[in-house]
């Protein structure tokens, strides 16, 4: 049975702020009309350069100055008020330290989010095809403009790490190739009924040569004018880290104080695994038992189609058994779609519904080049995760509940809200019994160790802490080891996680440290609650509050 429609809100002077804060954001970043499923602007890209950044600034300091001076009126809008606050003071704190200068890393900065947007964007119609061709045409302005921001973080001494610069060179290289992607989407350009016409083609082979061509331009400047100025050293230091850390998180932690925390969780981890693998295979070690699981071929995938099959039929099984015993789930959220990315990165990640639904949840699964075998095991947990109960519940109930929530509310968030729910998820499918094969437990707790292995792995290395056994301090060459030892990953993913860390720092211990915010708080409203505690009413209500920052989460749960 579906929940019923929320009865709708009065809007609210703070919710017109608020509103007007994504219209300011839509006009500054073109590319958020695709993730909103907003028409208008197609093919345009935001303005990357100093100037454009400096724009940018202008618009969230006059924003913040008006929610600053406004008044709630009620919950939401106290909630709205005290988020919209952290996330616009944040924007401008990062801006100052010089965040926009050296935005570089191999997974979310402008050099894969020049190329990223084309996969959400439409491409049923002839004028889809249109929009793709130029954002194509419009793709190496941009470009040149991100070129300059990082050119300008050269002058200030303030370049990223050279780890960072010759991986992502190594990617550029791939886009710019005559076989990359951009190649591909025009050759293989096709609108759902009929024939493109014939300027349209021209035009998206004319718009692939240009970004290709961009891409190249990315080589040319990484190669020979940044590398000559990344420092060797991973590590980025406390301040920034901090800043980073409470930007993904929605809340400031102890860092000294979370690192000896997850030394002690994956201690936990192990523990719980090595009980496990008993279950599996009596007097086994992990590894012993990891080798039984990996030689069972009936827990086996080969090839990327069975993968996304296998993928679409546990998440269509999950969402329809949970919709009937466990959460309340909208029609419209129960639609989602897996889908296997058009890169071979490495990664898997969830894109959100558009705010009417007619592009549903996604979950991506971009698959390293190489890898053809998957074992179910491993990966139960992560439709889970990626799905329902994970974040596409979260996210898609939010977007959901727009008689309660203005446009803002629905859209902004977290990782350490939205991650650390999803590791939630995780260990409520096992508490459900989702996970009571002994073998998909131990696949959830190979992702649960993992988690906390970056948490120490992430600020060991940044904040340059000593080592968990005191013989040294961390550097990013030991991080590679100490991930290889902890996690049951082929090279190539190992490869790809540590440098994603080394790169984007903050964002990888957002996880573990957001299940234990959200634990935390389950547990302190439980005991608020006492005998009349219903912990489906609870998640009810905090993901009704939507994806904000986890202090924000907390003032609003705790706040009678």
């Amino acid at each position: 049975m579906n929940r019923h429609e929320p009865q709708a809100r009065q809007s609210t002077p703070i919710d017109a702020i608020a509103e007007g804060w994504v219209d300011t954001e839509l006009d500054l970043y073109p590319e958020f009309r695709v993730y909103l499923g907003r028409e208008g602007r197609e093919g345009e890209y935001a303005d990357y350069s100093p100037a454009g950044t400096e724009a940018a600034i202008a618009e969230t300091r006059r924003a913040l100055a008006r929610v600053e001076a406004s008044t709630p009126v009620d919950a939401v809008d106290v909630v709205t008020k005290m988020d919209l606050t952290r996330d616009l003071a944040l924007t401008i704190d990062k801006h100052e330290a010089g965040f926009d200068q050296r935005d570089l890393n191999v997974i979310a900065s402008p050099a894969q989010e020049l190329r990223d947007i084309f996969d959400l964007m439409p491409t049923d119609t002839v004028d889809d095809w249109s929009h793709v061709a130029t954002r194509m045409h419009n793709l190496p302005a941009a470009m040149a403009g991100y070129i300059e921001s990082l050119r300008a973080g050269i002058a200030a001494g303030n370049a990223p790490a050279i780890r960072q610069v010759t991986e992502v060179m190594a990617q550029a290289k791939k886009q710019a190739a005559s076989t990359g992607f951009f190649f591909e989407l025009a050759q293989n350009a096709k609108p759902g009924e009929g024939e493109l016409p014939e300027s349209v083609a021209r035009d998206l082979e004319s718009g692939a040569r240009a970004s290709a061509d961009a891409y190249s331009t990315l080589v040319e400047f990484l190669g020979d004018e940044l590398a000559a100025h990344a420092p060797e050293k991973d590590a980025v230091g406390r301040e920034l880290y901090a800043l980073a850390s409470r930007g993904f998180l929605g809340a400031t932690v102890d860092l000294d104080e979370t690192y000896e925390w997850g030394i002690e969780e994956l201690a936990r981890m192990v523990a719980e695994q090595e009980s496990i693998a008993r279950e599996i295979k009596p007097g086994a070690s992990v590894e012993e038992a990891i080798e039984f699981l990996d030689g069972d071929q009936s827990r086996k995938l080969h090839g990327t189609d069975a993968l996304q099959r296998w993928m679409q039929e546990t998440s269509d099984r999950a969402v329809e058994e949970l919709s009937r015993t466990q959460f309340d789930i909208p029609d419209v959220v129960k639609r989602l779609e897996c889908m296997i990315a058009p890169t071979q990165e490495g990664g898997i990640y969830y894109t959100n519904p558009t705010d009417d639904f007619s592009r549903p949840g996604q979950m991506w699964w971009s698959v390293p080049e190489g890898v053809t075998e998957f074992d179910t095991w491993r990966e139960l947990t992560t439709v889970y995760h990626e799905g329902v109960p994970g974040h596409h519940l979260q996210i898609g109930q939010a977007v959901y509940n727009k008689a309660l929530l203005n446009t803002w509310r629905r859209n902004a968030g977290t990782s350490g809200h939205a991650e650390g729910w999803a590791l939630y998820a995780e260990r409520l499918m096992e508490q459900l019994g989702y996970l009571d094969d002994p073998a998909d437990r131990l696949g959830m707790l190979d992702g649960q160790r993992m988690r906390a292995a970056r948490v120490v792995l992430d600020i060991g290395v940044h904040l340059e802490k000593k080592l968990p056994d005191g013989s040294g301090v961390w550097t990013g060459e030991y991080a590679f080891d100490f991930m290889g030892r902890n996690v049951n990953m082929s090279p190539e993913f190992v490869r790809f996680e540590v440098n994603r860390y080394l790169g984007w720092p903050g964002q990888a211990p957002s996880y573990k440290v957001g299940q234990r915010i959200w634990e935390q708080l389950r547990d302190e409203y439980a005991r608020r609650e006492g005998a009349a505690f219903d912990i489906r009413a609870f998640h009810k209500k905090a993901l009704d509050i939507g994806g904000v920052g986890l202090d924000t989460l907390k003032a609003a749960l705790l706040a009678d």
